[in-house]
């Protein structure tokens, strides 16, 4: 039996919602930012990591957001149009916002990265640009939590999961905290809280499963009974992440443990990004929980392994080659 549930005939596997911005990686690795000699250019932000996961391993990828008219806009809607993602659902706004810029050394530990989203571009995004008929045209509508964290946008995301619901469009939130988003712990709780109540699937980290709860149950640590609540609620898969830990993927009377593959990682961000984006192919493409997870484990490690997130996402033969490496290469189809 399948983990999700989804309309096989739709043509888009996952749409996409949330921020796309361009990242700045230094050159040099460990590096200050005194030293290096410049930087290299990438398209970033948490949800187009995940079209460019997805799109590298063949899916079917539409992207819903907000970018600036400007050269940097242009250039976010290009490179993911060339990936083959669908970019109808991008607004390009022409009132003075900008799109987001991440600007970040290449360590692998506890890089400074400076984050620009004064009048982020992608918080633009209206309710009134989420075409109904285009979320019922997939199979699955994937939520960045940060979405969530300014209005119009936050109004438009809630949108978005409410036609997905009606229309049976799987529902996955990506938690995707960022504390400089949000104006108090009150807000983050309240607004997670409401679209993890909406979701069929719910993936972060304890450290985002805390604000999520930090309202309705500020003391618990428990990841049990964290998923206990949500599989309660709409959710079917709960994804608890621990870094270099692995993680804890929980269904109905199931629970599993997925260790890392180890690598000598370059930097620290991007992991979370190519886990969720091959986990989420792989589950369309009716792989046991087990191998899914492993996938997913396995392009994180690529993709800290490399000098970018989003062109550091692997291939479906790259992935496959390199989790024959550890003898971990996937097994069965549900």
């Amino acid at each position: 039996m399948s983990l999700l549930s989804v309309d096989h005939s739709r043509p888009l596997d996952v749409i996409c919602l949330g921020r796309a911005g361009v990242d700045l990686y230094a050159r040099e690795a460990a590096q200050s930012f005194n030293e290096v000699s410049g930087f290299e250019k990438f398209v970033g932000g948490s949800p187009a990591n995940i079209a460019a996961a997805l799109a590298k391993l063949g899916s079917k990828v539409g992207f819903i957001s907000c970018v600036s008219d400007d050269g940097l806009g242009d250039y976010v809607c290009d490179y993911l149009r060339c990936l083959g993602v669908d970019v109808s659902g991008i607004q390009v706004d022409s009132s003075g916002t900008r799109t987001s810029l991440a600007v970040t050394e290449m360590r692998p530990s506890f890089p400074e990265v400076v984050i620009y989203r004064n009048n982020a571009a992608d918080l633009a995004l209206q309710p009134q640009h989420v075409d109904e008929n285009y979320i019922a045209s997939a199979k699955v509508l994937l939520i960045s939590g940060t979405a969530l964290c300014a209005s119009p946008s936050r109004e438009a995301t809630l949108v978005a999961m409410d036609h997905a619901r009606r229309n049976g469009t799987v529902v996955v939130l990506d938690i995707d905290y960022r504390a400089y988003s949000w104006e108090s712990p009150e807000a983050s709780a309240i607004y997670y809280k409401l679209a993890a109540e909406m979701a069929d699937v719910v993936i972060g980290n304890r450290e985002e499963f805390d604000v999520l709860e930090y309202l309705s149950d500020k003391e618990n640590t428990d990841d049990d009974k964290t998923a206990k609540n949500l599989l309660a609620k709409a959710a079917s898969l709960v994804i608890i992440k621990y870094g270099e830990d692995g993680c804890s993927a929980y269904q109905e009377g199931e629970q599993l443990q997925a260790d890392i593959f180890p690598v000598d990682a370059k930097k620290p961000f991007g992991a979370g990004d190519a886990f969720a984006g091959n986990l989420l192919h792989a589950v369309l493409n009716d792989y046991s929980l087990k191998d899914a997870v492993a996938m997913g484990a396995a392009a994180a490690a690529i993709n800290v392994s490399g000098t970018s997130c989003s062109e550091a996402m692997p291939t479906m033969a790259e992935l496959l080659e390199f989790m024959k490496q550890y003898d971990r290469l996937p097994v069965s189809r549900v």
